[in-house]
């Protein structure tokens, strides 16, 4: 349920149809919005297409549903599966279920930072020589496709999403190390403005460990955690970070990203002379204030990553005040954007916004409103001075404007690319 064009729908199809398995692939996208996933898998004959709808009698008559994220909560098509007491499976609990015998897995969710302290999990065991696997939210990483490269004795590091999570809510489990970096409102679109919804789902990251299992929070969630914690908590804080490392991602919040990592991989026995090689040698991930160019003294950042008005506060938070132009905007996630218009106003000399449902709540006269995402940059280049930023944190969703948050994210750095 859910093909997509992201790449992950299309990466569990054709590792299940390399399986042998008779599939019925649906989508609610008609086969026009999907004919570049839907070209890839014409080889396979074991597959029926469904698209531009779902139909009720499609989750009847099968051995399980493969739910895609952001299948609504009260899709009726998951009702009806579960009335014929059909099981329903999410690709990042499905591959654990069938991993090796020890293989031990860690679990990153968090509403803002994940990507980074997964990122960063991934390259210090790499570095420290361990056999490790990364997955889950990750662009181009289809879950399931793993299954035949993990070993017994081998890491697997997941970036867990809220609605990856689901999933595992679906099995009662949760990873053996899991690493929650904070909470705070987002997705209300989706949930419908209940933060309970929202939280419920992500706590299924620590809600069936057991003994023996190791749960890392930030400071930010020390209310929020089980009293009754069955396996062992550590609550993270930038203390951990030794102030002699030499890190090469700017901002406070990154030094909170560190401290989790950190605490995540010692939980493995890693020893801190590792850890220090793999803190020092990690770069930004792309879309996390990553540095892209540096023109005639103007440093252009891509912060696409930013969906949430905290998110883009964070980033204008981690340059000097007045020194940065800032191109934010897009399509509105029901939001509070009061913190973000004050923090903008105070950081930012000039702010411009790309076109959408959310710039126009926060439009006012002293902002530019920029046509496309080119005429943002070129304007946000030509308003900077030498020793200033231009910082690309969108605060908002990349819908209406783009295909998706990597189209954006391709965008933007193909353009600075042609900056001269």
């Amino acid at each position: 349920m859910g093909l997509g064009l992201l790449g992950k729908g299309l990466g569990d199809t054709i590792f299940l149809a390399q399986c042998g398995a008779r599939l019925i692939v649906t989508d609610s996208k008609t086969k026009e919005q999907l004919a570049t996933s839907i070209a890839v898998l014409k080889k396979f004959k074991n597959i029926k297409f469904v698209l531009g709808e779902h139909r009720l009698e499609d989750f009847e008559n099968c051995d399980m549903i493969l739910k895609a994220q952001g299948v609504p909560q009260d899709s009726i098509y998951i009702a009806h599966a579960r009335k014929n007491k059909i099981p329903i499976r999410m690709d990042d609990e499905l591959l654990i279920s069938f991993l090796p015998k020890n293989v031990k897995v860690i679990g990153v969710t968090g509403t803002r930072g994940k990507t980074t302290v997964t990122s960063l999990i991934y390259h210090i065991l790499k570095k420290a020589g361990k056999r490790v696997h990364l997955g889950g939210n990750i662009r181009g990483v289809a879950t399931l496709s793993l299954l035949p490269k993990i070993k017994s004795g081998d890491i697997v590091v997941l970036e867990l999403s809220s609605w990856q999570l689901q999933g595992f809510g679906e099995s009662k489990i949760s990873p053996h190390v899991s690493v929650f970096t904070n909470f705070m409102p987002d997705h209300m679109n989706y949930y419908k403005n209940n933060l309970d919804d929202y939280f419920a789902d992500k706590a299924f990251i620590f809600k069936y460990q057991k003994e023996g299992d190791t749960l890392v929070i930030g400071e930010s969630l020390t209310k929020k955690t089980p009293k009754k914690f069955k396996g062992n908590l550590i609550v993270s804080n930038k203390n951990t970070v030794p102030k002699n490392w030499k890190l090469q991602i700017v901002g406070e919040h990154n030094i909170e990203n560190v401290a989790l990592a950190i605490d995540a991989v010692r939980a493995l026995k890693i020893p801190m002379a590792k850890i220090k090689s793999g803190v020092e040698s990690f770069k930004a991930v792309e879309g996390r204030l990553q540095l892209v160019k540096n023109i005639k003294g103007i440093s252009i950042y891509n912060d696409n990553n930013s969906t949430t008005p905290e998110a883009t506060i964070v980033a204008l938070k981690s340059f000097p005040r007045k020194q940065i132009v800032l191109i934010m905007g897009g399509a509105d996630k029901n939001l509070d954007t009061t913190e973000l218009l004050k923090t903008a106003e105070e950081c930012a000399h000039t702010v411009i916004l790309l076109p959408g449902t959310g710039s126009e709540k926060i439009m006012n006269e002293d902002f530019y409103r920029a046509e496309n995402l080119k005429d943002a940059l070129e304007t946000a280049f030509k308003s900077a001075d030498k020793g200033d930023v231009v910082l690309f944190s969108p605060g908002f969703a990349s819908f209406g404007l783009f295909k998706n948050e990597y189209d954006r994210n391709d965008q933007f750095l193909k353009l600075v690319k042609g900056l001269k």
